[in-house]
Formats: structure tokens, sequence, C-alpha cells
């Protein structure tokens, strides 16, 4: 008889996720006996080195909610690029429904700037100093997945020469 040992790499990756909510909200639906009442649960899970994804989670209950939210956070994960300085390679905006983000590298040391879900995603993907605006809408799904919209469209130095066929040299001086 064999016994198999789990995978414990995958449980040390587990480990280094870290889940942050960021709201839960009472909704009710109007079924033919009265209100039936759950619980929406938005959630973002980053590792603080470039990874990052958020997800929602409904249920009866708070717990089972934010469970949910854990699980579809983590199967919309997406790798961003990190620049030496903690910030973002170049600017860019996000849209996601009504809501629009832009977002900015910073100095070194200005921390992050920003509001609301925006400023939780981009904690939580390990940027340290950006500035972000949100405009048209107050909406926090919105906002968090313009967000993740944004930094999933940024591109480094060495992709876009890749693209263009071009070396570095020649995308740094002209």
């Amino acid at each position: 008889m064999v016994i198999k040992k789990k995978n414990v790499k995958s449980k040390e990756q587990d480990s280094t996720w870290e889940e942050r909510v960021v709201q839960i909200k009472r909704v009710t639906k109007v079924v033919k006996g009265g209100k039936k009442l759950s619980f929406r649960a938005i959630l973002v899970v980053g590792n603080e080195k470039g990874q990052i994804g958020v997800g929602i989670g409904k249920a009866s209950d708070v717990i089972g909610a934010v469970k949910k939210g854990v699980t579809d956070a983590k199967k919309h994960i997406i790798d961003i690029p990190i620049t030496k300085s903690n910030s973002i390679p170049h600017p860019i905006n996000g849209i996601s429904g009504a809501a629009k983000v832009i977002i900015r590298p910073s100095a070194i040391g200005s921390g992050v700037i920003a509001g609301g879900s925006v400023r939780t995603v981009l904690e939580l993907a390990g940027i340290k100093n950006i500035l972000a605006k949100q405009l048209r809408s107050n909406n926090t799904l919105n906002n968090a997945r313009a967000t993740l919209n944004a930094l999933s469209n940024l591109r480094t130095f060495s992709e876009t020469a890749k693209d263009r066929n071009v070396s570095l040299d020649y995308l740094y001086n002209n």
C-alpha cells in the first residue's frame, strides 16, 4: 500500500496570499413568499509581489459569502509588472462598467495615493508608489474591476521591444 503525501508546496503558496474584504452588503431578492435575505462580499486577494485578484461571493451568511469571494478571487488572479521603484512602468486607464480609473507611476517615497477599493487593490498588488483617481462612478466593485483592467493592460519595455522587433537600446534612445 502506497501512501501519497499532500503537496506541501501548494499550502505554502496559499499562506502567502493576503485577503482583504472591501465590502459586505446585505441584499434581498423578492420571491413569492416575501423577501429572501443574503449577503454579498467583495474581496481582494494578493501576494504583494505582483499577483492580484478580485472576487465576489454571495451566500445566506457572511462567512459563506467571504469564503466564496476568496475562491472567486483566486480564480481571477493576474500578474502585473512592477518596476524597481515599486511602481508601474507607465500611466494607464482602466474601465469597467461606468467606472473609470486613471493610474500613474509616482516618485519614490510618495506612497499609495488612492481611495476606496482602488487603494486596496494597489496595496495588495505590492505597489508602493502610485497615484490613482476614480472617475465617473462610486461603485466599489466596478472601481476594483477597473483597476484590475488597467493593471492587466500594463506592459514592460522588454515586451514592447519584442512586439516591435527592435532592441531595448533603440526603444530607450528614441
